[in-house]
């Protein structure tokens, strides 16, 4: 049984992968994300006077309010908790005003003060600076071209996890979402 097993451990380290893990498409979306987000977090609060989280919060709500806490999560790529944190800590600064849904009873729509919109101009320059410096590097048609297969790329990662079918999106809003995407590439929230 000894033999048989370290003959399974063999072929295991014997066998080759196809790619290099560094050319792998995950490995280096991962790399460009710790590389960014490293000045991201440096940026917001230097330049726009906020933590990341916070910025990248005020962002997703000024570009697409009223919002509710869930919309919010969605947008700004966080979890509910995480999502309902930020959103309070822009209440409590007086960016973000939150008041009853009327469309459901229990829930909150968030949107931006008067002081809120200043300060998501400001952010938004943030975000533009970071995404120029980020993207640069790339003439305008590579960089449509980079937002089209995000979309597409996005889009199906959606369909194989069934994402669609669990948050309820319906296609008009997978499509808005995937439009939303292309704008990721000219300002990253």
């Amino acid at each position: 049984m000894a033999n048989t097993l370290s003959h399974s451990i063999t072929a295991q380290r014997e066998t080759v992968p196809a790619m290099p893990l560094e050319r792998t498409l995950t490995y280096r979306l991962h790399l460009l994300h710790k590389l960014t987000d490293l000045e991201s977090q440096r940026a917001y609060p230097a330049e726009a006077g906020l933590p990341m989280s916070d910025g990248r919060c005020l962002a997703s709500i000024g570009a697409f309010e009223p919002l509710s806490v869930n919309d919010l999560a969605h947008r700004a790529n966080l979890n509910k908790g995480q999502a309902s944190r930020a959103a309070q800590s822009l209440v409590d600064q007086g960016l973000v005003l939150k008041q009853a849904s009327p469309t459901d009873g229990r829930g909150v729509v968030l949107s931006l003060t008067e002081a809120g919109r200043s300060q998501w101009r400001r952010t938004m320059e943030v975000i533009e600076r970071r995404n120029q410096a980020i993207f640069g590097a790339l003439s305008d048609s590579d960089q449509a071209r980079l937002g089209e297969l995000f979309d597409q790329l996005i889009a199906h990662a959606r369909g194989q996890d069934g994402r669609e079918a669990q948050d309820g999106s319906s296609g008009e809003t997978a499509a808005a979402d995937q439009s939303s995407v292309v704008n990721t590439v000219s300002t990253p929230v």
